[in-house]
């Protein structure tokens, strides 16, 4: 499905009933990275997948900020007659999911953040990362998607995907090799952990009900994510044993039952 706004053209799947559920994926990503996770959700939720910019078949003008694009799932949200939902973001998403938390909070039931951060902490931490990540997007525009994204799969990051079945690793990477060099360029300048605000000073602010996933094997994020933990009114933390950074690719029934679980548990709030 398609929704114009701005002229930007975001492109969505609506799954199963019930309680609403928006998912957003990862660099690199697409809805496709969710489809693993359907029969574990869609007989529970009415689960909504959104391309961000930049990625998938959105079709987005050069400049799409975290912002920019907060008020467009906003928009979006409305349009499905969506007051409020249950939002799901990885990496990425979990970055952008924050953020339409901090702007929009009262349009959101619970937060699920896999493998998030709220940003950097420092300016100066931000202006460094805004360089490396030009220089990063530069060399996608320069050099082509396969050598990108043969790079990218070697990051330390991912190390625990090549434990993967050999079709599933071939599935991850079919998905990264259809992204665009400008839409994932345009994504690291405008929407990157350098460009996007910083939430550090405000997590003590929401009050939603938080799940903090991250997988035993993501040490960078295990750091991170007990530091939210300690900010945050109302979160939990879950570590997933034997799980790195993709924890929905890597688990996917364990992180599915994990989403409803949390999920149900707060439905008697609303």
């Amino acid at each position: 499905m398609k929704f114009s706004i701005n002229n930007k053209t975001y492109s969505y799947e609506v799954y199963g009933s019930g309680p609403p559920l928006v998912l957003l994926h990862g660099f690199t990503g697409s809805t496709l990275t969710w489809h693993p996770l359907l029969n574990y959700l869609k007989g529970s939720f009415r689960l909504i997948l959104i391309d961000l910019p930049g990625h998938g078949k959105t079709d987005t003008d050069s400049i799409c900020t975290m912002e920019k694009f907060c008020g467009d799932l906003k928009e979006l949200l409305l349009h499905l007659e969506l007051g409020s939902v249950h939002l799901l973001g990885y990496s990425m998403g979990g970055r952008t999911a924050l953020s339409f938390a901090m702007m929009y909070p009262k349009m959101v039931r619970t937060l699920i953040l896999e493998s998030a951060s709220p940003g950097l902490k420092t300016k100066n931490a931000r202006v460094e990362r805004i360089k490396q990540d030009d220089i990063l997007a530069n060399r996608i525009i320069n050099e082509g998607i396969t050598q990108f994204v043969d790079y990218w799969e070697s990051l330390p990051l991912f190390e625990t995907q090549k434990r993967l079945p050999q079709e599933i690793q071939q599935m991850i990477r079919k998905e990264r090799m259809m992204q665009s060099p400008e839409g994932l360029a345009n994504s690291l300048r405008f929407m990157g952990t350098g460009s996007q605000p910083s939430w550090w000073h405000k997590l003590n602010e929401l009050k939603l009900s938080i799940l903090l996933l991250v997988g035993q094997m993501d040490k960078k994020f295990i750091f991170i994510n007990n530091e939210m933990d300690n900010l945050f009114p109302n979160s939990e933390l879950k570590i997933i044993s034997e799980a790195g950074h993709a924890i929905h690719v890597e688990e996917p029934e364990i992180f599915g039952k994990m989403i409803e679980g949390f999920i149900v548990k707060q439905q008697s709030n609303f």
